[in-house]
């Protein structure tokens, strides 16, 4: 791409901004602009259910660390209206309209609606911004009634737990018998639904709302089962929908998300690419059927490998096959998943502990492990991931390269061995405007269903070449002792069968001798020189160590003379650890550590933790 050219990043969530980032990463010199329906900044969703309502974190500590390198233009509050891919433009509110050459959709997904719910009633709340959780948490704490939360999924747990964390009364309403249905199998699901029951949650399982009520005091909901709860405030988690209202008339596929092909570019468009919640697409690791994955690691992958694919071009990018990942917290119990559980048609328990809840549940399709998850067993889930990649392996997969490497244009005109299969509009001026990278390697040739068959002779995959050694050695000198060069005989003979051959005359001889002679003192002089310079450099070096003798004899006569002059324990420099040892530890935290030599690796333990800028809430992603 030219330095004019600009990419449009259609959502300004987490999948976007990591896309962003590694469009910067990757050498893009354009504009970068992130349109955005929310007016904040980039945060930690996952949060918003846990830490922003029971009030342990505020707004501001939910904000997500932006690269500097980013340098987007942030058009926040301003939500796409339309695309026409035909023109490369996306429709802002007002007629305004924003023309782009490369389009990353990250749009993600907005709060299903709850069919006969009163959405106006200002009681009744969404959780999907940090807008939202903010009015919920001011509604709590504004009323002293029951808080009912509509759901049994991880949203829906999340809100209850913290909610009865902050000592309010809670009930949950789910269609179904148990919390979290079998996103994590019958025994982890039982287990929580227990652990909700025990601490005073208010059940009503596998019932359906008939009816809602309002009234002046709160929100009567009658159910299926004849129970009615008069809710001071309700919060309906019942899942959500991928957010493409704005999409419709543009000609992408539009079922259940935005239909991508494997590299995540878009079914139906040029130069488009999706990332996050939004995106459906053929996961080749799990069979190929195009599913969405609501994960928040999932969102920083694909936002990531979509800004690859879009550079490198629809057909030498690489497919996006990830083993998706998630976890939760309630109540101090660890759930954590990995894999596609919803695939699996029967389960399994992989580890499982007699004395406690400690358990892994393994999602089985047709006699391969397709998931599992874990419920406070975090050591044992690590060890099975193994097992989990080995059994899903890529069925099918593209060119494999690495992702490319962005040149910023330059005036030169194109070298006639310019590269001849650039991506499309996206990356059609780089290879017109820019100067080639440096050749590859002779590629490996690529088989499989993915392979292009127009391409075989040159490398998808680009590497740095072979630079020259990091070690120099310099090159011998002549030796330093010098013998008298053995001069030519001034008698000649010419050779046999070459009689014709002329005699060397004697000013040939002397001119001869003469060079010779002179080389080596040149010689002679230039070593004569470097002993006065090295015998030079060994006597400075000998009194500026004497100077530093010195300088350090004077430095521990004041440090003595301080500690004997200042009143109570005097501290000691240790160098020898099994002298620290004896110290007290008082005294050893005060004690200034050894540094390390130049050579020797930084190695941290796992309990020492780096000293780094904080970049987000401790709540950890789902």
């Amino acid at each position: 791409m030219k330095n004019e050219e600009r990419v449009v990043i259609a959502g300004g969530g987490l999948a976007g901004l990591r896309a962003g980032e590694r469009l910067r990463e990757l050498g893009f010199r354009g504009e970068i602009a992130i349109v955005s329906a929310e007016r904040h900044l980039p945060y930690h969703r996952p949060a918003l259910s846990k830490e922003a309502i029971n009030g342990e974190l505020i707004a501001s500590d939910l904000r997500l660390t932006i690269s500097r390198e980013l340098n987007a233009v942030w058009r926040l509050g301003t939500a796409a209206t339309h695309l026409e891919p035909d023109r490369r433009v996306v429709g802002l509110p007002g007629g305004e309209e924003l023309k782009y050459d490369g389009l990353i959709i990250a749009t993600g997904v907005e709060p299903r609606h709850l069919a006969g719910a009163p959405r106006q009633d200002p009681r009744i709340h969404v959780l999907r911004t940090v807008d939202d959780a903010i009015a919920i948490k001011q509604a709590i704490n504004s009323t002293q009634g029951l808080i009912v939360v509509i759901g049994g999924g991880l949203i829906g747990c999340e809100m209850a737990a913290s909610v009865k964390m902050m000592g309010r009364d809670v009930a949950i309403v789910s269609r179904s018998s148990t919390l979290l249905g079998s996103a994590v199998g019958k025994n982890i699901a039982d287990t929580v639904t227990e652990a909700h029951r025990v601490r005073g949650v208010r059940m009503a399982m596998g019932v359906k709302i008939r009816h809602w009520v309002r009234q002046a005091g709160g929100v009567a909901i009658h159910l299926s089962d004849g129970q009615v709860f008069f809710a001071a405030v309700v919060v309906i988690a019942v899942g959500a929908s991928p957010s493409i209202a704005w999409l419709r008339g543009s000609g992408l596929v539009l079922e259940d998300g935005v239909l991508c092909d494997p590299t995540c570019h878009v079914v139906g468009g040029s130069d488009i690419v999706a990332a996050g919640d939004v995106a459906r697409w053929p996961n080749l690791r799990f069979g190929g059927q195009p599913r969405r994955v609501e994960h928040w690691l999932n969102a920083v992958e694909m936002g990531r490998a979509a800004a690859e694919n879009l550079l490198a071009g629809r057909e030498n990018s690489r497919p996006f096959t990830p083993v998706p990942r998630f976890w939760t917290e309630q109540y101090g119990m660890r759930i954590q998943g990995s894999g596609l559980p919803a695939m699996g048609t029967d389960t399994t328990t992989l580890a499982g502990s007699q004395k406690d809840h400690r358990t892994i549940t393994g999602f089985v399709n047709d006699g391969r492990l397709v998931g599992m998850v874990g419920l406070d067993a975090p050591t044992a889930m690590i060890k099975l991931s193994t097992e989990l990649w080995r059994q899903n392996r890529v069925t099918a997969s593209g060119p494999q390269r690495r992702p490319p490497q962005h040149v910023p244009p330059q005036q030169d005109p194109v070298p006639q061995n310019a590269p001849q299969n650039a991506p499309q509009h996206v990356t059609q001026n780089l290879a017109q405007n820019a100067p080639p990278p440096v050749p590859p390697r002779e590629p490996t040739p690529v088989t499989g269903p993915m392979a292009s068959p127009a391409r075989h002779q040159e490398s998808v995959r680009f590497e740095a070449p072979r630079t020259e050694s990091v070690r120099f050695e310099a090159p011998r000198t002549e030796s330093v002792r010098f013998e008298a060069p053995r001069t030519e005989s001034v008698h000649f003979e010419a050779p046999r069968g070459r009689s014709e051959r002329a005699r060397p005359t004697r000013s040939e001889q002397s001119m001869r001798f003469e060079a010779v002679r002179s080389e080596a003192l040149r010689l002679e002089n230039a070593l004569l020189q470097e002993a006065v310079r090295s015998e030079a450099a060994r006597s400075d070096s000998a009194r500026a160590e004497a100077v530093r003798a010195r300088a350090e004899a004077v430095r521990s006569e004041s440090r003595s003379e301080s500690v004997r002059s200042e009143p109570g324990p005097a501290r000691t420099q240790f160098s020898d650890p099994v002298e620290l040892a004896r110290v007290p530890r008082q005294q050893q935290e005060s004690q200034p550590l050894p540094l390390p030599p130049s050579h020797a690796p930084v190695v941290r333990s796992r309990g020492q933790s780096r000293s780094l800028a904080r970049t987000g809430p401790k709540a950890r992603p789902r």
